[in-house]
């Protein structure tokens, strides 16, 4: 299934989530009830797992100090309910706010640090899934990436020279900032070296934080299979491979909350179903029913736990602790 391409129309990814999700509205009755509740039950286990996993990370980077899992679990539902309806990874700040306030004596940059140590495990499976898809011709042909309606996708593709001048002044302008830092890189270490300090323990990394982040892996990818059965595509491995490679990709394109719009037009391509307009549907209702479902978890750990449903603050409040944050880091420089 291919459409024109769309230009410059950054509009086009969220026309096309809307106009699936009317697809999904119609055809609402025709779920699988038990087999997305299964789905449902798996994904909650996922974020439950990879929050034991950060929690270790973060037991060792504060050893003398009490690292509560029921705080760094609501922290960490918190952020993942608000990227679920707010673009560009704002639900990301919010989580480290939440996880400082709960760590006495922490730190932002060894919180903020403490997410690379995930990262490893994360980005070492996130290419083999995609290198399956990839050799296994599941993903869409270099040809065809520039007719996929989303624009986030359809853009770089048909501007390939763009996007390596992209690359290339995002690189030259980090370098850059390296080297006004370059005065301030040893203190900066300093700090942030103790979010990552498991990983200079590598049983203990093994044991305690990758253990758990395959788990939640395993269990995500039993959450996708129950989704693809819930809307009648069928659970395969071919095909959970493809959702996660696709939302590998769209979770890196920030324009929409969680890529809405790229999903569906990957999802489209590549997906095997029994028509266009039923993987629309499934593509459509899986984010829907995560983002729903991430949200409910979210203010439900914002309520019990942190005891406040003001989402809005708590934004404001994580920015102008960042900005303070910087403010005295400048001071810090500037005075020695």
């Amino acid at each position: 299934m291919s459409a024109p391409p769309l230009g410059f129309d950054p509009g086009s990814s969220l026309d096309s989530f809307l106009r699936a999700a009317d697809e999904f509205f119609d055809r609402i009755g025709d779920i699988g009830w038990p087999a997305l509740a299964l789905a449902l039950a798996f994904y909650l286990a996922h974020l439950l797992a990879r929050t034991r996993a950060w929690q270790n990370v973060l037991r060792a980077a504060y050893p003398e100090t009490e690292v509560s899992y029921a705080k760094i679990t609501a922290s960490y539902l918190a952020g993942a309910g608000l990227n679920s309806f707010i673009p560009a990874r704002v639900g990301d700040a919010v989580k480290i706010f939440l996880a400082k306030k709960s760590i006495r004596g922490s730190s932002y940059p060894a919180i903020t640090s403490s997410f690379f140590v995930q990262s490893v495990f994360d980005t070492t499976a996130g290419v083999l899934v995609f290198l399956f898809a990839l050799t296994q011709g599941l993903l869409p042909a270099a040809p065809e990436i520039p007719d996929l309606p989303a624009f986030e996708i359809s853009f770089w593709a048909e501007n390939p020279d763009l996007l390596v001048f992209f690359v290339t002044a995002l690189v030259i302008a980090l370098v850059v900032l390296f080297a006004v830092l370059a005065r301030r890189a040893e203190r900066f270490w300093e700090k942030i070296k103790q979010g990552v300090v498991v990983l200079t323990d590598i049983p203990r990394y093994l044991r305690e934080v990758a253990l758990w982040q395959g788990i939640g892996w395993v269990l995500r990818f039993f959450a996708f299979w129950f989704f693809l059965e819930a809307f009648h595509i069928g659970g395969s491995f071919e095909n959970v491979a493809v959702v996660m490679s696709v939302q590998a990709v769209a979770t890196v394109l920030p324009f929409t909350p969680g890529g809405a719009g790229a999903q569906q037009a990957l999802l489209v391509a590549t997906l095997a179903g029994p028509g266009p307009i039923a993987v629309l549907t499934y593509s459509v209702g899986q984010q829907i029913a995560i983002a729903v479902w991430a949200a409910i978890l979210g203010f439900l750990a914002l309520g019990f736990v942190f005891r406040t449903l003001d989402w809005r603050s708590l934004i404001r409040s994580a920015g102008a602790e960042a900005e303070e944050h910087r403010r005295r880091e400048q001071a810090r420089s500037q005075s020695g």
